[in-house]
C-alpha cells in the first residue's frame, strides 16, 4: 500500500496592499474575506496535512482572531510574520516546515478562487516531475521591447507562452535549497519556480484557469465579484469542467 504524502501548504499573504490602499485579504468577496476563500479548498483537501499563513507582522493576531478562528480553520497550525518582500516572507513560511514534510504546495492569499482539484493535480505533477507550476496560455500579443525608450523589437510567439499562477508545488528538499541558495547569492525572482528553474530542474506546467486571478487592484475585486457570482451560479462541477478545458 502506497504511504501517503505529507503535504504542507504555504500561504504567502503578507504584501503591504499599496495598489489597492488597504489590506487585501481582509477585503470582503461576497460575505467572507478574500483570504478565507483561498484558505477553504486548502482546509477541505484531504491531502493538505497543514498550513502555513505567511502574514505581515502587524496583522498576525487579527488574522488568528477574524480569519483562522472565527471561520475554523483547524489546519493552519502557524500564522508567521512575513518578511519586506514575498519572497522573504515564503522562506520564513518554509523554515517553519518539519523535516518528514515530502511535498511543499506555495498559494498566493489573494488568489481565492483556488479549488480542490486543481490542487490535486498540482501535487500529482509535483510527486511526478518535482517541482509544477499552475499556468494558463498566454493570449495576448507580447511585444519585446528595448527598456530604455520603449522601442518594440519582435513579437514573441505565443505557442511557447504561458501566464505562471499558483499554487506552484514542489518537493520539499528541492523549494528548501532553492530559496536557500537564492539567498546566498542574493537573486531575486520573480515565483517560486524561478528559484527551482536556476538549479537546472524542468518544471511540469499544470494547466489552471483564468478565472484564477490575483486581486491586487481594485479593478480586480470588481471582476472577482463577478467571478464568484458566475461560479455559484454554475455549481462545483462546472468549475471542475471550465479547469479541465471541457
Amino acid at each position: 500500500m502506497k504511504q501517503q504524502l505529507k503535504v504542507v501548504a504555504i500561504v504567502p499573504s503578507a504584501g503591504k496592499g499599496e495598489r489597492m490602499g488597504k489590506k487585501k485579504e481582509f477585503l470582503l468577496l461576497g460575505d467572507k474575506p478574500i483570504l478565507a476563500h483561498t484558505l477553504k479548498p486548502l482546509e477541505n483537501h484531504p491531502q493538505i496535512s497543514e498550513v502555513i499563513l505567511v502574514i505581515d507582522e502587524k496583522s498576525v493576531e487579527k488574522c488568528k482572531r477574524v480569519i483562522v478562528e472565527k471561520y475554523g480553520f483547524k489546519k493552519v497550525k502557524e500564522v508567521v510574520a512575513g518578511g519586506e518582500e514575498r519572497q522573504d516572507s515564503v522562506y520564513n513560511g518554509l523554515k517553519r516546515v518539519a523535516k518528514d514534510c515530502d511535498i511543499v504546495l506555495i498559494q498566493d492569499g489573494v488568489r481565492p478562487f483556488l479549488t480542490e482539484d486543481l490542487i490535486t493535480r498540482s501535487i500529482e505533477e509535483a510527486e511526478k516531475h518535482k517541482a509544477a507550476v499552475v499556468a494558463v496560455p498566454c493570449i495576448d500579443t507580447i511585444k519585446f521591447a528595448r527598456k530604455e525608450n520603449d522601442m518594440a523589437l519582435e513579437t514573441l510567439d505565443r505557442e511557447y507562452l504561458w501566464m505562471a499562477q499558483t499554487p506552484q508545488t514542489f518537493r520539499y528538499e528541492i523549494i528548501l535549497r532553492a530559496y536557500e541558495k537564492a539567498g546566498e547569492e542574493k537573486f531575486r525572482g520573480t515565483d517560486d519556480a524561478s528559484l527551482v528553474e536556476r538549479m537546472g530542474i524542468a518544471v511540469k506546467i499544470v494547466r489552471g484557469s483564468y478565472d484564477n486571478i490575483k486581486i491586487t487592484t481594485p479593478q480586480d475585486l470588481i471582476l472577482a465579484e463577478a467571478i464568484l457570482a458566475k461560479r455559484e451560479e454554475q455549481g462545483l462541477e462546472g468549475i471542475r469542467r471550465d479547469e479541465r478545458g471541457g
